[in-house]
């Protein structure tokens, strides 16, 4: 079954990469990504440990980043709602 599921992801992964490659994507989106990426691990990394919300801690993941740096703010509420109903 994790053989399926290897050969799954890497197939995907190669489909996203060609659909990437393929577009005329503007030049420098890789660097305001990467950007938004190292601001959105500092986000959450302040939001942890500031002492700013009792109770709450968003652990910093690949998952959890990339969520709020594609989302923005509202991904941090939706982090949070996520970890409270699943959690609840």
């Amino acid at each position: 079954m994790k053989t399926f599921w290897l050969v799954l992801l890497v197939a995907s992964a190669a489909a996203l990469a060609f659909v990437l490659l393929r577009r005329n994507v503007p030049k420098g989106w890789l660097m305001r990504f990467g950007i938004h990426l190292v601001l959105a691990a500092f986000a959450l990394y302040a939001l942890n440990f500031s002492g700013w919300m009792t109770g709450a801690y968003v652990p910093l993941n690949p998952f959890t980043i990339g969520t709020v740096a594609l989302l923005g703010l509202p991904g941090i509420g939706l982090v949070l709602g996520l970890q409270w109903t699943l959690l609840a």
